[in-house]
């Protein structure tokens, strides 16, 4: 349904080296960059947009990545939190969710809910 997202970050820096690090497991790296945005997803198909914005935080948003299986969730929630990410939810089955659902939660540097799931 989504081509892409965007997201305000208040350290464009930490937020790359947050992503890159926690995606990574996932399949993504960094599409493109310059010194007020970078874009990162799938080789040459960037869909998760950072844009550095100085101006107040919001709530914070909630974003799922889908995983291919579940030692790329374990491996996206250690390599989050090494990357300054804190913990929101280990790996695991998320049994009320659906029988199958198991996924990985961080909060990234700006606040942010960030999801790893495969199902």
């Amino acid at each position: 349904m989504y081509d892409h997202i965007g997201l305000k970050v208040g350290d464009l820096d930490a937020s790359v080296r947050f992503y890159l690090a926690a995606l990574a497991p996932l399949g993504h790296g960094l599409c493109t960059r310059d010194k007020g945005y970078a874009g990162i997803g799938p080789k040459g198909e960037p869909a998760l947009w950072l844009y550095q914005h100085d101006g107040p935080r919001g709530e914070g948003a909630h974003i799922a990545f889908r995983a291919s299986d579940h030692a790329a969730i374990q491996k996206f929630h250690a390599e989050g939190l090494k990357a300054g990410g804190r913990d929101n939810g280990g790996a695991g089955p998320r049994k009320d969710y659906s029988p199958t659902y198991y996924a990985a939660f961080l909060i990234d540097p700006d606040g942010n809910n960030v999801e790893a799931v495969c199902t």
